[in-house]
C-alpha cells in the first residue's frame, strides 16, 4: 500500500533501516516502532518507496 502522506513514508523508511538492521530498533519512536513490529520488509520496502511529490506532510482526518 502506498504512503498517504510524506511522514508516513518517512516512518517505513526509518522502521524498514531498522529491520534490516542499519539502524538501532531503540532508536524507532512512535508510528516507525509500531511499524517495524507489525509489517513486513516488503510491505515497509512498498510504503518507503513511495514518492513525496505531491503528497500532503500530514494526512488530515477529513
Amino acid at each position: 500500500m502506498p504512503a498517504k502522506s510524506a511522514a508516513q513514508q518517512k516512518a517505513a523508511g526509518a522502521a524498514l533501516s531498522a529491520k534490516r538492521g542499519d539502524t538501532p530498533k531503540s532508536k524507532l519512536q512512535g508510528p516507525s516502532k509500531s511499524m517495524a513490529e507489525s509489517m513486513s520488509e516488503k510491505e515497509l520496502e512498498k510504503m518507503a518507496s513511495t514518492s513525496r511529490k505531491d503528497k500532503p506532510e500530514h494526512k488530515s482526518d477529513a
